[in-house]
């Protein structure tokens, strides 16, 4: 579990150094140069100029549309990382009993627990490192859609509902709306396991709360973009782990019939 916290916060900070650097604040033009402008960001970035011609000029909806259709694309992945996260949970009680049972600090035991612990792997039938996988497969996807909405010029120049595009949000709406979905949907995610692990319930509250400040200074049109993939995401997850979320639901009321 610690070792998926460190990657977590690893993607969060490397997000923020990509988002940050590869000419953040250039924009993408067919004359952008590098295999990451070339391949990932300028296409994206014609793919929202190509859906708004087709909803009517309207850059704010092409957004909407192309971020569903993304998250569409890799909700296998993220079935995947699901169903790899339920896995890992369900074996934990025997993680646990190897831990006690080598509980001594030797190399010796430590090696021996490692040996334990891959055929407890191999018996159930799962890679540890299957969670990982799709996480690093989507991030570059999703970096690319984040880098496509800030540097398209014709998206600034547009406006949608009650913010213009290219400016932040002037009521602070969308990134209240933003940080409140991010929560809920980490809620979902982590649904019986952040009360059992201080380090989870901190993520629980430090990226809602990253989210809002930075939505208050970006262009509403990456707050738009937060705020839809969190929605499709709280969707996603209640059709994923509908049952984990209602035993979750109804343990924490168990819990607190008993107090």
């Amino acid at each position: 579990m610690k070792k998926r916290i460190f990657l977590v916060t690893g993607l969060i900070m490397l997000t923020v150094l990509l988002t940050g650097c590869m000419e953040y604040n250039q924009p993408i033009t067919p004359e952008s140069k590098g295999f990451w402008n070339e391949y990932i960001v300028y296409p994206l970035s014609q793919f929202i100029v190509w859906v708004a011609e087709f909803a009517g000029g309207s850059f704010g909806l092409s957004i909407v549309i192309v971020t569903i259709i993304i998250r569409l694309v890799i909700l296998p992945l993220m079935i995947k990382q699901t169903k790899s996260s339920k896995a890992m949970q369900a074996i934990q009680p025997e993680m646990q009993a190897l831990r006690e049972k080598y509980s001594s600090k030797d190399a010796n035991t430590q090696q021996k627990l490692q040996q334990e612990t891959m055929a407890l792997f191999q018996k159930h039938g799962i890679n540890p490192l299957a969670g990982c996988f799709p996480i690093l497969i989507q991030m570059p996807i999703l970096i690319g859609f984040y880098h496509a909405i800030s540097r398209t010029r014709e998206i600034a120049e547009h406006n949608f509902l009650w913010f213009d595009l290219g400016s932040p949000d002037p009521y602070f709406l969308l990134p209240i709306i933003a940080g409140v979905t991010t929560f809920i949907q980490q809620k979902m995610m982590m649904a019986g396991t952040a009360n059992q692990n201080p380090q989870m319930a901190m993520m629980l509250w430090m990226m809602p709360i990253m989210i809002v400040i930075f939505a208050i200074s970006f262009p509403a049109a990456l707050s738009l973009y937060w705020v839809v993939g969190n929605l499709f995401m709280i969707v996603q997850t209640y059709f994923i782990k509908g049952p984990d979320l209602k035993n979750a639901k109804e343990t924490s009321k168990a819990g607190g019939a008993k107090k």
